[in-house]
């Protein structure tokens, strides 16, 4: 039987998703964490040695596991053992190589879930809980993150820590009513840091789904 599988995805870079994967590890110690990392050959379109993976990139995905290979202070996957996951899997694929190196790490999981961090692993492979993260000041959507919407169990919006002013969060759902988002996720229930604990219950009681 696979272990429970809740995912963390953003609308952008730098929407909190990590602080959001950190938090549910703290409320699920016996978790493991999974980051997924795509990356393009040449893609930071000049130097591809300046892309901070393109030189992992290979003609298989790669899957590192264990503190040795994954624990870096500062980098997301340090983050996830300091916030107490049990074991961290980091794989580095192309946009061929998603499902397999997604696949491939699932089968070193070994405890009874895992926290995964990432979007478009969602296009071939149904999480057991969905959860977006969106900053309410950035009114934008990437592309992988709208193709998740229809199937997200969650919004969070995030706000490091400083609180969102009433306008912002007015903005935001003006911006989430006009751009059309509602109608591909109609009622989908939004939680912020003051709700977080209501959240990580319902993240919870996936394991038990």
């Amino acid at each position: 039987m696979r272990p429970t599988v809740i995912a963390v995805g953003g609308f952008n870079s730098n929407s909190g998703k990590t602080t959001l994967v950190c938090e549910l590890l703290r409320a699920l110690p016996d978790w493991e964490a999974l980051k997924m990392t795509r990356g393009h050959y040449r893609s930071c379109g000049r130097d591809p040695h300046a892309c901070c993976v393109a030189h992992l990139l290979s003609e298989e995905p790669v899957v590192r596991s264990g503190r040795a290979e994954t624990y870096a202070p500062g980098k997301d996957t340090g983050r996830y053992w300091e916030a107490g996951a049990s074991e961290v899997h980091w794989a580095v694929v192309t946009d061929a190589q998603v499902e397999a190196g997604f696949r491939a790490a699932l089968a070193r999981v070994k405890a009874p879930g895992v926290v995964v961090e990432g979007n478009s692993f969602l296009r071939s492979f149904e999480a057991d809980f969905t959860v977006l993260v969106a900053r309410p000041d950035v009114l934008q959507i990437k592309t992988t993150a709208r193709r998740v919407l229809p199937v997200a169990s969650a919004l969070y919006l995030s706000d490091a820590g400083q609180g969102i002013a009433p306008d912002t969060r007015a903005r935001f759902e003006r911006w989430w009513s006009e751009s059309g988002l509602a109608e591909s996720a109609p009622a989908l229930p939004v939680y912020t840091r003051e709700s977080l604990p209501e959240l990580t219950e319902r993240a919870v009681r996936a394991r038990v789904l």
